[in-house]
């Protein structure tokens, strides 16, 4: 069912403490830790605490917790004194989105070059 614990995927366990994560930040709503494979000096997964497969379906479903989850990425941008940084949320395996668990990844600490690819 949308927005519950999904038994197989990993950032729920993550959420649910099965599984380690180096986390940041924590709210009522979301969790924040570092990306096992930064693409970037600070590179850190923002995700909310239900599930649901993408940012897409996440804020047609719940509004609130998508804003939660862009407030905590200025947060964690704020905390890792990033002057610049890129929110990325990818949506498709063809974007490369590999957890189907909606995510905003916070990119920062080097030149970020346009377009990304």
């Amino acid at each position: 069912m949308p927005g519950e614990p999904q038994a197989d995927c990993l950032f729920c366990k993550i959420v649910e403490g099965h599984i380690p994560a180096t986390i940041v930040r924590e709210s009522d709503t979301t969790v924040a830790f570092r990306d096992i494979n930064p693409q970037a000096p600070t590179h850190v997964l923002i995700i909310p605490k239900v599930h649901y497969e993408n940012a897409a379906v996440l804020a047609a479903a719940e509004p609130a917790i998508a804003a939660d989850v862009l407030r905590e990425a200025q947060t964690v941008a704020d905390e890792e004194k990033l002057e610049s940084y890129r929110i990325v949320f990818n949506t498709g395996a063809g974007a490369g989105q590999t957890v189907w668990h909606a995510h905003a990844h916070v990119l920062g600490g080097r030149g970020l070059a346009w377009p990304p690819g």
